[in-house]
């Protein structure tokens, strides 16, 4: 059975995918602090669609 392999987001090392590793996808704790970091900062952002103001009129009933 093949181990799956991923890149750390971070520093772009391969990372095996298994129960053992405690920081997947993360190559280590270092890594993922570091990205834990970057959101704080506000570094990265997750992209929201615009909603218009909800009107504080309140419709008619439908009769």
């Amino acid at each position: 059975m093949n181990t799956p392999v991923v890149h750390c987001p971070t520093c772009d090392a391969s990372v095996n995918w298994t129960a053992e590793n405690r920081w997947k996808p993360f190559c280590s704790e270092r890594c993922k602090l570091i990205d834990l970091g970057q959101w704080a900062a506000e570094k990265y952002r997750v992209p929201a669609v615009e909603q218009e103001p909800e009107s504080k009129e309140t419709p008619p009933l439908a009769q």
